[in-house]
């Protein structure tokens, strides 16, 4: 799964005619700096394509070039075409000034932060601030002052693709689980497990020599003061939240009832299997051969349905 457009996302060069193009849209708040456009009519090495985005034929990066071309009386411009949304055209635009040609300023870059924030909720700060080119505490401000809608996202994109829960006092517990259980687990082992960060890892490892509780004593007070200002419906809905699938894997894996025995290993074994990654089940659906689509979305089918018949008498199991 992609989270962000990528310049590899972009298409072969082609000549168009400038007179199609839609000049709005900028990430830029005071528009083009003449002084710039004019020291790229003046260059004598040729410049880069400009990226357009094909469904609106709008410019997402390269309007200096673009009016450097306009000015020195060209009718057509070589563009790259970027066929993603709108929004992630805007992101785009946002990185490729942030990565090369003038610099967007800090009232840009918190203009751009703020309309991502709007439309990528999902996203942590700290990917965000990375697209923006700002710190991650200035997208938290941004963030707090959005809105009840953007701000109560239960998880959040990472950098890395992964998805973490926004509240890590339930991550912390399961770390210090994990580490009481297996002392010789690894920071990353403990992390990847957990769905937080190493460093918050080391920091639980650390409460634990001191013997102090997982969860820092100011985060359960902000807990707390969150559950009291809930109505009984929403508290109910809250506590039905419930942990990602990695972190239910990894208590599995930890239960002496199932590791112990063969049956339980063969069991864990099984689900482990599907503990893969979206990114990584796309790449294994597109290496599928056009002649075998069909025979291996019958076994897909199959197996879910198998899947289900197990997962219903467990759950009978459980009732009886």
């Amino acid at each position: 799964m992609q989270f962000a457009p990528r310049h590899t996302d972009l298409h072969s060069t082609e000549e168009v005619r400038i007179s199609v193009l839609s000049m709005g849209g900028s990430p830029r708040l005071g528009g083009e700096n003449p002084e710039h456009v004019e020291m790229l009519v003046a260059a004598s090495a040729s410049l880069p394509p400009i990226v357009v985005h094909r469904p609106t034929m709008r410019v997402i990066d390269g309007m200096h070039r673009l009016r450097a071309a306009m000015l020195a009386g060209r009718t057509t411009i070589a563009v790259r075409f970027f066929d993603g949304t709108e929004d992630d055209a805007f992101i785009l635009a946002v990185e490729s000034n942030i990565a090369h040609g003038l610099p967007l300023s800090s009232a840009d870059r918190r203009r751009a932060a703020e309309r991502i924030v709007a439309t990528h909720g999902r996203w942590s700060d700290r990917m965000i601030a990375s697209v923006a080119g700002i710190s991650t505490k200035t997208v938290a401000e941004i963030r707090r002052g959005a809105g009840d809608g953007v701000a109560a996202v239960p998880a959040r994109i990472g950098r890395d693709g992964r998805v973490r829960s926004v509240d890590v006092s339930a991550g912390r517990r399961l770390a210090h689980e994990l580490i009481v259980g297996d002392p010789s687990l690894s920071l990353r082992q403990v992390a990847r497990a957990a769905g937080i960060s190493a460093e918050t890892v080391r920091d639980v490892k650390h409460r634990l020599l001191r013997g102090e509780d997982p969860v820092p004593r100011k985060r359960q007070g902000k807990l707390a003061g969150e559950a009291e200002g809930r109505s009984a419906g929403s508290v109910a809905g809250w506590r039905e939240v419930k942990p990602p699938p990695a972190i239910v894997m990894a208590r599995l894996k930890a239960d002496p009832a199932l590791r112990l025995n063969e049956s339980g290993r063969d069991l864990l074994r099984l689900l482990n299997i599907h503990m893969v990654r979206s990114e990584d089940w796309n790449r294994i659906i597109d290496s599928v051969p056009p002649h075998s689509t069909e025979s291996i979305a019958e076994l897909a089918r199959f197996c879910a349905d198998k899947w289900s018949e197990i997962a219903a008498r467990i759950a009978e199991k459980g009732v009886g």
